[in-house]
């Protein structure tokens, strides 16, 4: 009599069969996370560089603004002289013989020449929340200041077709342009470089009586007005632009000739 023996399996193959599969799955495992990590790396690298160049692009936006408010200061001082600055583009007054600086009546209300005058009263009444970009400062009943964005009704004027050009000079638009002045308009101090745009600024006048006045000073202002008399002074609001159009800076200062 014959008996039949069934073959055992072989328990080592069957367990090395299985520490094949578990091995895979391991492997697979770990390329998931080095991918994941690889990933994640990568993009902290371009988070951190596009951060780096946002803040570089502020800071020349912001020394760009920086230099359109010393040049409101001087075209402000240099606005007796009444002659043309050497690289400039236009002059305050027609003649040398115009020695009172800026005159309060050219200031107007859209701004033209980038010389703005608004009301005590519509300064009282301004409202962010309120203003829109079809409010203007040439109404008396505006509630907006020039120098608030141009969707809130501001006065920059974006137009660069309806300003004087410096490259080459450009004198056609010095008496009819509205807005900010771009600057070295009537300096002639030489343009940034690397900006998208030349810098602007916009000045406003103020009259104002009884402005401080210590016990060493003998005037507010170096045009000799006292404490009891009627003293200009000016609000500088200027524009700098970054490496893109869209990165701006505003500054604001407050100017005693």
């Amino acid at each position: 009599m014959r008996y039949l023996m069934k073959p055992v399996p072989n328990a080592h193959g069957a367990a090395k069969a299985q520490e094949r599969g578990v091995a895979l799955v391991v492997v697979m495992l770990f390329l998931i996370a080095i991918t994941g990590i690889g990933v994640w790396t990568a993009r902290q690298s371009m988070l951190a560089e596009n951060m780096a160049r946002n803040q570089m692009d502020h800071e020349v936006a912001r020394q760009a603004a920086e230099s359109a408010l010393r040049d409101a200061e001087r075209d402000i001082d240099s606005a007796s002289m009444g002659v043309l600055q050497e690289g400039a583009s236009c002059r305050r007054n027609a003649s040398a013989g115009m020695t009172y600086g800026l005159n309060p009546i050219e200031f107007t209300a859209d701004c033209a020449q980038g010389l703005c005058d608004t009301n005590d009263t519509s300064y009282a009444s301004s409202n962010w929340d309120t203003a829109s970009s079809s409010s203007s400062s040439s109404s008396s009943s505006s509630n907006v200041e020039p120098w608030w964005p141009k969707n809130k009704g501001g006065q920059w004027n974006d137009d660069e077709t309806s300003k004087p050009g410096r490259n080459p000079v450009n004198d056609n638009n010095c008496l009819t342009f509205k807005g900010a002045v771009p600057l070295g308009t009537y300096t002639g101090v030489p343009p940034i470089r690397g900006v998208e745009k030349q810098p602007e600024y916009l000045i406003e006048v103020f009259m104002r009586k009884n402005i401080r006045m210590n016990l060493e000073e003998t005037s507010v202002t170096s045009t000799a007005e006292n404490a009891n008399q009627w003293a200009r002074m000016y609000r500088i609001t200027a524009r700098g632009f970054g490496y893109s159009r869209r990165t701006q800076v505003v500054l604001q200062t407050v100017f005693f000739p």
